[in-house]
């Protein structure tokens, strides 16, 4: 029996994401024959109890998307089992391992990282990390190199580095992956992703949330740990990184590693210049007030929940090109976005009048709120003046509103959740979209030395008021080198 263990499986990453998810895998036949998924947790409830509590959120979730259905609803509900377990005793371990028997087990450890290293000691003693097992770790994994390597120990004593998936559910959108396929499908693009076609590259995660009730765990890692040493920098990897010869896991993360590798340290000296903290102060968010990070912890704090960092990529391909990464709570919109700012011409032929109308091309790779590639060019001003206007218009490069075949336009596809390919991906054995341990041993080293740099520095976070894109050293971060953050649509 092919069997999905969730450790965690009433918390809100399994209840908001990973069981939704499942869901829309059931509704689409995706899932594997026979398959069998449980929820393992600490709370004393009956299957029966656990079942309703996950019936309550899929269909919150599905109805939202309009993809409720009853008789996918039974199939789902016909695959679910819930134990309650103490993970990190084998003793209290065995029953489900006499649930599941023999047959291929993936284990999503949807609880804290401080656990795993208990918890898979324990899934050894039991027999659930034997060959056919495999685990999902969900980030993040540490909080430094020295934590990271701890706890990856430990989980490597009990797996090997093939039963071993890393995720990162950025990897898991749609968008990201059709990066992959812009740049190494079509031969138009990759003769111009160099230093000699692109001028910089930003990437922007903003988040209109604050850290609310969560400033325990923010407090322990800021936004540097939190959101830049994994999302930022795997879509940084992704841009940056040399055609792999196939699309084999490890041909496509060592091509990643070779990314991180080259990341040019930032350090004491240079930590003010090309790295900025922030921290949100009281203000109005999405029209209503909000408090600070402080108020919200009830004391004062050094913790960053805004980061902005100048990376340089030393190699022959990035040399001279800066990648400019942002992220923070408490900004105007809940964006994330990559820009690919073009080079801008090197002479302008038409009247002196009409530069200002010229500008450079850009691609816009938008993750959320909506998913899309977009590429601006300039385009001739429809008319009859003599003199040629120009006018910059925006090309979608992603999927299109698909044709139903009697001419009219069919409802676009549902935009899938990022887990529902990585749980395949998984339960597959497929590890292409997943952090390789080498992958997530530089980027902590290289947050590790941004970290350091700060301490030794004295760089305290800068204020910012609630509502606005970071503190003003953000913008002073691309001002001196005669560049702005993209903040409107073309």
């Amino acid at each position: 029996m092919a069997a999905l263990i969730l450790f965690g499986g009433g918390g809100d990453l399994a209840m908001r994401m990973l069981l939704p998810s499942l869901y829309f895998l059931e509704h689409d036949g995706l899932l594997p024959e026979g398959l069998k998924i449980i929820g393992a947790a600490r709370s004393e409830e009956s299957a029966d109890d656990y079942i309703a509590k996950v019936h309550e959120a899929v269909k919150a979730r599905a109805e939202a998307d309009q993809a409720w259905d009853e008789t996918s609803w039974s199939r789902m509900k016909a695959r679910l089992d819930y134990l309650a377990v103490d993970a990190t005793s084998p003793d209290s371990l065995k029953p489900l391992k006499d649930k599941v028997g023999d047959g291929e087990v993936t284990s999503f450890l949807a609880v804290s990282p401080s656990l795993y290293a208990r918890i898979v000691t324990a899934m050894k003693a039991a027999g659930l990390a034997d060959k056919n097992c495999r685990i999902v770790l969900e980030k993040p994994v540490g909080r430094d190199l020295k934590s990271f390597l701890e706890i990856d120990d430990a989980v490597a004593h009990a797996f090997s580095e093939d039963q071993v998936f890393r995720i990162d559910h950025y990897l898991g959108k749609e968008t990201v992956q059709n990066l992959i396929a812009l740049r190494f499908g079509n031969t138009i693009f990759e003769p111009l992703w160099n230093n000699l076609s692109i001028d910089h590259v930003q990437i922007t995660i903003g988040e209109t949330v604050g850290v609310g009730d969560r400033w325990p765990y923010y407090d322990e890692y800021g936004a540097l740990r939190d959101m830049l040493q994994n999302h930022m920098l795997q879509l940084l990897c992704l841009v940056a990184m040399e055609p792999p010869s196939d699309l084999d896991p490890d041909s496509v993360r060592n091509e990643k590693v070779k990314v991180l590798r080259s990341l040019r340290p930032v350090t004491v000296d240079e930590a003010e210049r090309v790295t900025v903290r922030g921290q949100y102060v009281a203000g109005v968010s999405e029209g209503k007030p909000a408090k600070g990070y402080d108020e919200e912890r009830g004391a004062e704090s050094d913790t960053e929940t805004f980061v902005a960092v100048r990376a340089d990529i030393d190699n022959w391909r990035w040399a001279g090109v800066p990648f400019f990464m942002r992220t923070g709570k408490r900004l105007p919109e809940k964006r994330t976005e990559i820009v690919i700012q073009f080079k801008p011409l090197p002479h302008s032929i038409f009247d002196r009048d009409d530069r200002g109308e010229v500008q450079a091309n850009r691609m816009v790779i938008e993750l959320q709120p909506e998913e899309d590639i977009s590429l601006t060019v300039m385009n001739k001003r429809p008319g009859l003046d003599r003199r040629m206007q120009l006018q910059p218009i925006k090309m979608s490069l992603s999927w299109g509103v698909p044709n139903s075949g009697d001419g009219k336009s069919a409802a676009p596809p549902r935009r899938r959740i990022a887990y529902e390919r990585l749980l395949l991906d998984a339960m597959a054995g497929d590890s292409t979209l997943f952090v390789r341990r080498d992958e997530a041993e530089q980027a902590w080293k290289w947050v590790d030395e941004v970290s350091e740099a700060w301490a030794e520095s004295g760089l305290k976070p800068d204020e910012y008021v609630a509502g606005t894109w970071g503190p003003d050293s953000a913008d002073m971060l691309m001002m001196r080198t005669g560049r702005d953050w993209n903040t409107t649509d073309v």
